[in-house]
């Protein structure tokens, strides 16, 4: 374990210009606000190959998308690699990052998981919907209460994944 790296990775994803694409985003800015012990928080537009090696070294990643086809407000989902690689090297799965981290490293992915936020509205320069606003809001107690976990769970010592 490189001791320069923070255990757990947050990873969220999401364009703050869509409306309620900006949910990843915006549950990002409350975990780097929270600054929780062990917790590094990144943000992009969306996910790509380069992704992959950022989860070296991790003991958790949590990724944060926002979605549609899905119950409302939230899901937690266990991702696994899955080699569903598109034609280009945009817009891929949190399952293909972890198979190309698998692919590049030789190595098993770190566990993964990922918090699917139901939006309503995405379109270009529309603001958060209420439905996502509401959504935001029991998105980002639950992941508090993991961050929460995993900062306790560090400070006595233990491993986080």
């Amino acid at each position: 374990m490189n001791a320069s790296v923070a255990p757990v990775l947050v990873l969220a994803v999401g364009n703050p210009s869509r409306g309620d694409d900006a949910l990843g985003p915006l549950l990002a800015e409350r975990i780097e606000a929270a600054a929780f012990d062990g917790v590094e928080v990144l943000t992009d537009f969306q996910l790509q190959i380069e992704h992959a090696l950022d989860l070296q070294d991790r003991e958790l990643v949590v990724f944060i998308d926002a979605g549609f086809e899905m119950a409302a407000p939230f899901e937690w989902r266990t991702v696994n690699p899955s080699a569903d690689f598109l034609h280009t090297t945009h817009a891929l799965s949190p399952g293909a990052v972890l198979e190309t981290f698998s692919r590049v490293t030789g190595s098993i992915p770190p566990p993964c998981l990922i918090l699917c936020v139901r939006g309503e509205s995405f379109a270009l320069g529309e603001p958060l919907s209420a439905a996502g606003r509401s959504h935001l809001e029991g998105a980002w107690r639950s992941l508090r209460l993991l961050c929460e976990q995993r900062t306790a769970k560090l400070a006595r010592g233990g491993r986080v994944g």
